[in-house]
């Protein structure tokens, strides 16, 4: 999770247990335990994937409750790990694209994410399939006419707040919101609506890195249990539902996912990433007439002030025109005049 979004939260001294210790499979046992997970995927008619920080750390992005989580150590008084990464540039791990391709080839159903790094959504994943029910931090809601808009940069605030733009919609133009809760803000209806009505049909849900502590998210995967579904949790900790769940795979997310794309005989898709600006270039007739003057300017599709956060630099040239001179522009906003 992203170390700003932590440092935004309420402080509450309650955060659960923190700090467990971490348990591995014995390397026979883990490729026993994913052709049995391969099985189950491959016989199931309704996947519904449950995950948490621990699906997000090999983005480099430190979970809450791990050894070196974030709570665990500001618990223990230390200082906050780092981030190996700005938040806006982390990559979907092998995780996130394994699911992808799983939606793709028809298997997944939906996924119920307690992550707020849009990491989902950035893969591919498709928004109908989603519940974030925690929010994202690079998306912002219209509270009139219920448009969502997602960004390339972090959203300022936190605890559903109002930010600094509009609604696009030419109907409404109401302030947005960020979609981020707080520790008391009530999880979102329409999000907890369809995650509980696929567990409710699902035959399988797997949970993926996550310690399921926080209420009233961890019931939700216990809900497919009465329809005869099963439950597999793949986390290196122990959790409260374990007792619960037919299969419980103690290993890295990423190699334990990776093998069992491997035995459904898929293929987990690259990652590419797209990020969209626009130019604006405008001339003005000089006040003696004689000149015209220009500005090239690089913006964010989202509005002119928006920030960029993928671009370090603009170099501007012009290999038809001598007589006018390169330019390299490295601070925000990116405007040259001429």
């Amino acid at each position: 999770m992203s170390l700003g979004y932590a440092e935004k939260l309420s402080v509450i001294e309650d955060v659960g247990e923190v700090g467990m210790a971490e348990f591995f499979d014995p390397p026979h046992l883990l490729l026993e335990k994913m052709e049995q997970l391969a099985r189950l995927i491959g016989k199931s008619k309704h996947l519904v994937v449950f995950t948490g920080a621990g699906i997000s750390t090999s983005c480099g992005i430190p979970d809450f409750r791990g050894p070196k989580g974030i709570w665990t150590l500001q618990r223990k008084g230390k200082a906050l790990p780092e981030a190996s990464l700005p938040f806006h540039r982390a990559r979907p791990s092998a995780t996130h694209m394994a699911l992808v391709e799983l939606e793709k080839a028809g298997i997944l159903k939906f996924v119920i994410s307690q992550n707020v790094d849009g990491l989902h959504l950035r893969s591919g994943l498709p928004r109908e399939k989603l519940s974030e029910l925690h929010g994202n931090s690079f998306m912002e809601k219209c509270p009139s006419c219920g448009l969502e808009y997602v960004r390339d940069f972090e959203v300022e605030t936190i605890g559903l707040k109002e930010t600094s733009r509009r609604c696009c919609h030419v109907a409404c133009g109401a302030k947005l919101r960020d979609t981020v809760l707080d520790w008391e803000d009530a999880l979102p209806l329409k999000e907890m609506n369809l995650a509980e009505k696929h567990c409710r049909m699902a035959d399988l849900v797997l949970c993926l890195g996550t310690s399921l502590q926080i209420t009233p998210a961890c019931n939700l995967p216990l809900k497919c249990l009465r329809g005869g579904g099963k439950i597999v949790i793949v986390n290196l900790q122990k959790t409260p539902k374990d007792k619960k769940a037919s299969l419980v795979i103690r290993g890295l997310v990423d190699k334990v996912i990776a093998g069992v794309i491997g035995h459904l005989h898929l293929r987990i898709p690259s990652f590419i990433r797209i990020d969209l600006f626009q130019t604006f270039l405008t001339h003005v007739l000089s006040s003696d007439k004689r000149y015209i003057n220009w500005n090239l300017r690089v913006a964010s599709v989202h509005g002119q002030r928006v920030p960029l956060p993928f671009i370090k630099l603009v170099e501007v040239s012009f290999p038809d025109r001598q007589d006018l001179k390169s330019a390299l522009l490295d601070k925000q906003p990116f405007v040259l005049k001429r």
